[in-house]
């Protein structure tokens, strides 16, 4: 009786498997970290908007105190920036305060967001701005509200 030995061939998707998941995990490990860190600066960016408003108002409301006293309402610009850069500062958060046109006051943020996933990558922090405005009464009506 002759026993015929199988030549085995090596099997053909040998190791198939260690290339797919060498391709596959980096790629997932990416789409996580854009949905992952995407989402934090989303909400990064939505709080620097949030802390630009607040600065904006904390700004608005620097009343005139002479002209108060008088019976006029109306906002002091140079108090109004103070105001809001103060804001900011107790806030820890860096921006810049302009009155534009004399009766807008208009707050930038920005903040930088550090990353989770996306660090594997090189990209370590995102960084993310805001902005507010904010109405300052500048004119005079009867009854010392706002005029025209």
């Amino acid at each position: 009786m002759t026993l015929h030995h199988r030549h085995q061939q090596p099997d053909a998707e040998r190791g198939a498997i260690g290339v797919f998941l060498a391709v596959l995990v980096p790629g997932l490990l990416l789409i996580i970290g854009l949905a992952v860190d995407g989402g934090a600066k989303v909400a990064a960016t939505q709080r620097a908007n949030a802390i630009a408003d607040e600065a904006a108002r904390a700004g608005g409301q620097a009343l005139d105190v002479s002209a108060a006293l008088t019976g006029q309402v109306r906002v002091d610009p140079t108090a109004a920036v103070a105001a809001a850069q103060d804001y900011l500062n107790r806030n820890d958060v860096q921006g810049a305060v302009t009155v534009v046109d004399g009766d807008t006051l208009y707050v930038t943020t920005t903040m930088t967001q550090p990353t989770t996933f996306l660090g594997l990558i090189g990209i370590s922090t995102l960084t993310v701005e805001g902005t507010g405005t904010a109405d300052l009464i500048t004119g005079t009506g009867q009854n010392g509200g706002a005029g025209p």
